[in-house]
């Protein structure tokens, strides 16, 4: 199958490392111009040169930025569109907030999570889209979690936010299906990354077993039998945003191996 990706313009945010980076590096073996971003300059550097050595792809750059300041996305699309002319698919990713409940967080914890988790992707998205509009076409991917379906214990941030992705995503492809505009949710089960061992270690905690003990009984859970692996999520996302995606909008998705049981 032929995903249409060679040149085109690419921004994904929060890609120094984990599902972020994972999709980066899908993307540039597709032969796409991929610009990554994080707060981290140092951590971006030697993600671009991995990705360049892996995929044999050098068209790829990082911009540093904070998604939680209207300014710094800014600056991170302008440089997409100094580089490439314009902005063809635009990867919506940011790090989970803290874990707890409801009792743990003041208002300024709930103000930074909205920031940071769907404030964000509505001030990337409306910069992207005149460019997209402009050239006829676009795709828009935004990274939410399993819990748009399910919700997760001890995660009432997440829970929340993450599911005013999912009504941000849904009415937006009622409005932009005519520009041609197509986006979708995608939200990852037990992928192994970073953040999930965190949350497994938190958990383990609570519980009083160890991370193994906890990892074990997880994965005996999910009908396939273990852990996702990045590139497994990645290759979703990247269907989505490619050219060979000219129907599905408005969509989440939930990758998981079988775990959640919602419909």
């Amino acid at each position: 199958m032929d995903l249409q990706l060679k040149g085109k313009s690419v921004i994904v945010t929060a890609a120094s490392k984990g599902l972020g980076k994972a999709t980066a590096k899908q993307f540039a073996e597709e032969g796409a111009h991929v610009l990554i971003s994080s707060r981290n300059k140092e951590e971006l550097e030697i993600v671009v040169e991995e990705i360049k050595k892996e995929t044999g792809n050098d068209q790829v750059r990082y911009a540093v930025c904070d998604i939680t300041d209207a300014a710094s996305i800014k600056r991170l699309v302008d440089t997409a569109v100094q580089w490439n002319g314009t902005v063809d698919v635009l990867i919506n990713n940011a790090g989970g907030p803290p874990a707890g409940g409801f009792d743990k967080f003041s208002d300024e914890d709930w103000q930074k999570a909205y920031e940071l988790n769907l404030l964000s992707f509505i001030r990337l998205i409306r910069e992207v889209l005149p460019h997209m509009r402009k050239s006829g076409a676009g795709k828009i991917v935004n990274f939410a979690s399993s819990s748009i379906k399910q919700t997760l214990d001890n995660l009432i941030l997440s829970n929340t936010f993450r599911a005013g992705i999912v009504g941000l995503s849904k009415s937006l492809s009622q409005e932009l299906a005519k520009d041609n505009i197509l986006i979708n949710t995608v939200g990852p089960g037990r992928i192994a990354t970073d953040r999930v061992a965190e949350l497994d270690e938190i958990r383990a905690k609570q519980i009083g077993v160890s991370y193994e003990e906890l990892r074990a009984k997880t994965e005996k859970s999910i009908p396939i039998g273990r852990y996702g692996q990045p590139d497994e999520f990645a290759k979703m996302v990247v269907f989505l945003a490619s050219g060979a995606n000219t129907y599905v909008t408005g969509q989440s998705f939930v990758i998981d191996g079988g775990l959640v049981k919602a419909l």
